[in-house]
């Protein structure tokens, strides 16, 4: 599957779901990518049997104050990129703040964030907290932080062009 709608997506894992299937879903902007993208996504994607990848909009990434030249490349860029991957089933866009809307419309087995997330936190408002983690957890799926890549940030790879640029 490429990037898709909700709709096609809730279908199309409700069919894996009935093959058996383990739904692994995480979420990002995935602007940049680079190596500690895709071993995240490698590492998220052996939790299950099917990986589906929220990206935010760029709205959304407007919203996260990431930067003002961000996002360098556009969501249906990025959902395809990342769409692409071997180790990813699906991508879907999403314009809200966060993805609480897929991961209740989806329910999967398991939600994974990077190590700058807790697993344990549960209070909402902290920055650390997991999105859908509480009802995840309350289904009986798991809820998983894969460390980050050391060295590797989309906003470190930004500063470097800058830097090389001037």
């Amino acid at each position: 599957m490429h990037f898709v709608q909700l709709s096609q997506l809730q279908e199309q894992v409700g069919r894996w779901k009935a093959e058996g299937k383990k739904i692994v879903f995480t979420n990002g902007v995935f602007d940049i990518l680079h190596i500690g993208h895709v071993r995240y996504l490698e590492e998220a994607a052996q939790l299950g049997n099917i990986l589906v990848v929220g990206i935010n909009s760029d709205a959304s990434v407007k919203r996260l104050n990431k930067g003002p030249e961000r996002p360098i490349h556009d969501e249906e860029a990025r959902a395809g990129v990342i769409a692409a991957l071997r180790c990813t089933d699906a991508s879907i866009i999403f314009t809200e703040d966060t993805p609480s809307n897929i991961v209740e419309a989806l329910q999967p087995d398991v939600l994974v964030k990077g190590g700058d997330y807790d697993a344990n936190e549960t209070n909402p408002d902290s920055k650390r907290y997991i999105v859908g983690s509480k009802e995840t957890i309350q289904r009986g799926g798991q809820v998983v932080c894969i460390p980050l890549v050391a060295g590797y940030s989309t906003s470190a790879a930004v500063q470097k062009i800058k830097t090389k640029s001037n």
